[in-house]
């Protein structure tokens, strides 16, 4: 059995407080630690960032929003960021190089360093859904 909600949110940069405060109120409930909060409340924003950044294509004053769909089962809390976007190729993201980083290109990868599972689902002119998985306990 699953609680399931979804929330929709304007394509604006203010608003990716109001779904890192809602995401660490339903992990806390949840009962993950305060670190696990945080790492998934830094790839719940890399991941709205995404969206606000690169999933609305249309101009400033007629911005779509981008959906949030938590599932919170008995052992994990998943978290879906959906935007209406461009999309891409998925094979077209490239690992950063650590050694030279430069601003910008880390999120996918942040989101895939603290989150327990990572799907990408895109394609060109379909929008991109950004799944990530986290598992309450030290079982993973």
């Amino acid at each position: 059995m699953s609680d399931v909600f979804t929330i929709s949110v304007p394509s604006k940069a203010e608003y990716v407080n109001v779904v890192r405060l809602t995401t660490s109120a339903v992990a806390s409930r949840m009962g993950f630690n305060i670190e696990e909060i945080e790492d998934i409340k830094v790839a719940v924003a890399e991941a709205c960032t995404n969206a606000i950044k690169y999933g609305n294509c249309a101009c400033e004053e007629n911005l779509e929003n981008f959906n949030i769909k938590y599932c919170v089962e008995y052992d994990k809390m998943i978290v879906e960021i959906q935007d209406n976007g461009k999309g891409f190729c998925i094979q077209d993201i490239e690992e950063p190089d650590l050694t030279s980083p430069k601003e910008g290109g880390l999120g996918i990868f942040i989101i895939r360093s603290l989150m327990d599972e990572v799907d990408i689902m895109s394609a060109p002119e379909k929008g991109t859904i950004i799944k990530m998985i986290k598992y309450l306990g030290d079982d993973i």
